[in-house]
Order: structure tokens, then sequence, then C-alpha cells
């Protein structure tokens, strides 16, 4: 069903309660985290759960101090905590998949609606067809389905028989003063110090999750077509350690989680994204606001954040040949001309700023008001 007309007094904040699947840093995790810490500075009521741990999230920057509330993600123990959170709140946010049918498990027979974020591209994760009708009723259940882009309102309404009210279109966001754009050359050489970098030679960052959708071995791959050029890779996951041990990893920095990727954009002069399936990658959002042009496969909506030869340039997913001669136009061209057209851009159309007034304005609509 659409969301209804709000039901708060004229003037009322909502109470929020965010859920994110676990405590890693990850792209529906960072967005909520991101989201929640600006609705409370602006004084709105808001609160963040975990549904489980998660083994890769115990030495996590912040995993501490992410409330978890069970075993696992559908644990009876876990939806009895969620249904139990969620009396406190007028509305739920559930980012990430595995909270999809969370809340829509744990909330029924409530008065409390839930918000479903769809970060990724639904053709990817719903191949199959019962995978696609189970996903389908359990997102009728949602108040409200945000998009990241115009084109995942359309690809989740066609793919899922939604009505058009249902589903919004709210981009990614993040906080433009987190990542602040290199000064100088010294801004620079001091961020490679404060990361164990090169202080000289052209440096492509990756961020990300080390796992098999994320393609780091094509990452390597490109980069050792190009001899003059290394790599530093932020993140940490399950093909790590293979990754490391091959030949053309000599030339990539492996520096796991960060707890703040902000210096490392400061200290690249590109950014190489290589995944087979995104939806729109706060990675590039980072990027773009810190001012650092991008090379992205052409997956999902990323190019929605990457404008091919104005802020960087696009590729075909698992192509590296095409993903080296995009790189390397970009490296061997104005990358200070990309890089503010890139934070131009980003600006514009990301900064959590603009967006979070689109949130607060949603939330209003579909909550209701406290006991």
């Amino acid at each position: 069903m659409p969301a209804a007309a709000s039901t708060l007094p004229a003037g009322a904040r909502p109470r929020v309660l965010h859920v994110i699947t676990d405590p890693r840093r990850r792209g529906a995790q960072n967005l909520a985290r991101d989201l929640d810490r600006e609705l409370r500075r602006r004084g709105q009521a808001s609160a963040l759960r975990a549904l489980a741990p998660h083994p890769e999230a115990s030495a996590a920057p912040g995993a501490a101090r992410t409330t978890v509330l069970g075993p696992g993600r559908l644990h009876p123990r876990t939806l009895r905590a969620l249904r139990a959170a969620a009396r406190t709140a007028d509305v739920v946010v559930a980012h990430g998949s595995s909270t999809l049918p969370a809340c829509a498990l744990a909330l029924a027979g409530t008065r409390t609606p839930f918000v479903y974020v769809s970060i990724g591209d639904p053709r990817h994760w719903t191949a199959s067809p019962a995978r696609r009708l189970r996903t389908g009723a359990l997102l009728h259940r949602a108040a409200a389905v945000t998009a990241l882009s115009d084109e995942a309102r359309s690809v989740l309404i066609e793919r899922f028989r939604l009505p058009g009210a249902l589903v919004r279109t709210i981009p990614n966001g993040r906080s433009a003063d987190r990542y602040p754009p290199a000064r100088d050359a010294a801004d620079r050489r001091a961020a490679r110090a404060a990361l164990h970098l090169p202080a000289d030679g052209l440096l492509v960052a990756w961020v990300g999750a080390i796992s098999p959708e994320k393609r780091l071995d094509l990452a390597l791959d490109v980069i050792g077509r190009l001899p003059d050029v290394r790599l530093a890779v932020a993140g940490d996951g399950p093909l790590r350690a293979a990754l490391q041990r091959r030949d053309d990893a000599a030339r990539a920095h492996f520096l796991g989680d960060l707890a703040d990727p902000a210096p490392l954009y400061r200290a690249a002069d590109a950014l190489l994204l290589t995944s087979d399936s995104e939806g729109v990658p706060g990675v590039l959002i980072e990027a773009g606001l810190a001012g650092l042009p991008a090379v992205a496969t052409d997956v999902g909506w990323v190019r929605s954040a990457v404008l091919d030869g104005v802020t960087g340039a696009l590729a075909p997913p698992g192509d590296p040949a095409a993903l080296t001669e995009a790189l390397a136009r970009v490296l061997a061209g104005d990358r200070r001309a990309l890089g503010a057209a890139a934070r131009a851009h980003t600006l514009a159309r990301f900064d959590l700023a603009v967006v979070a007034d689109a949130w607060q304005a949603l939330l209003t609509e579909v909550g209701r008001p406290g006991d």
C-alpha cells in the first residue's frame, strides 16, 4: 500500500529507528550511520540498531558502538528485540536486503510503519523468479520504498509491480564536510605519509569489501598493465589473502578497513571501481566530494555519480582492457578539472544536507504519533 498521509501533529518530527544488517562499514550501513547522525544533529530523535553481529565487524572501527539486536538476522530473539525497539519509534528505516524480511516479520500487526532503502541493483540480487516473488511480497508491506535514482525507481516498480506512489527517489548521500579535497601538493604528500604510502608517483585508490562482486582481481589486472601506477586498497573481506599473493599485487598497498577513508581520497590521483554490480556507490560520492576523478564500471546507476568524460570515465564491467584505457586516459588528462567537476556535481546532487531534507519529509509523511 502507498504511504498514508501523516497523522503526526503539525510540526512534529517522528522518532526514527534505523536498522542495519550488521555493524560492518559497508554501503547500506554507512548511509544509515550518516543519516542517523544528521537527523540527530538537526534535533530529531533517531537511533540505530544492527540485526546481528558479523565476524569481520569485530575489529572494524565503530563496531563496538553499534547495538546488536540478536544472534542472527532472522533469529526469533532478534525479531523480538526489533519489535520491542520499534515500540519507541514512529517509523523504522530498513537499510539493506536482510533488513527487509526482518522488518516485515517483526513489525507485522504493529502500528509502526517501515521504509525500505533499496541501495543495490534488484536485477542482480533477485535474478531467480522465486526470489523476485518473495522480495516483491515483502516490498508491498513497506510504507514506502526509496530508490537511489529515477532509473532504479522504474526498475523497482516494473520488476515487483509496486504502486508508483509507494516508491520514492532519494539519492545516496554523504556529508560534504567529511571529505575535503586536498588543498595542494603538500597536503597530498602528508595524506600519503599518514597512510605509509609512497610520496611520489601516480596512486589509484580502490575502496570496498574484498568480495567476489567487487572484483578487486580486475583492479589488480588493470594496475598490472600500467607499470608506473600503484594501487591503494582500503577494505577487507574473504578474498584478501588470496589476492595479496597474486604476482600483480606487487604494486598494491593493502590498508585494511579504514576508520575514515577521507585521507586516502586526498592522497590519490584517481579512484577505481571495478564492481560487477552496484547501485550508486557511496565511495563514488565520497571521492567526488573530495575532488577525486573516478574510473568505474558502467553498472547499476553508477553513471548518475560518474559523468563519462566530465568527472571521470566509465567502462564495461569485466573488461580489463577497457578499464585500463579509461584509467590511463584519466591519469594522463586534466585531473584537476575532472576533480573540480566531480565535486561540483556531487555537491549539487549527493550532499547529505540536501538528501536529509528529502528524508525528513518522507519520514514525517509515513510516521505515526508517539504514544
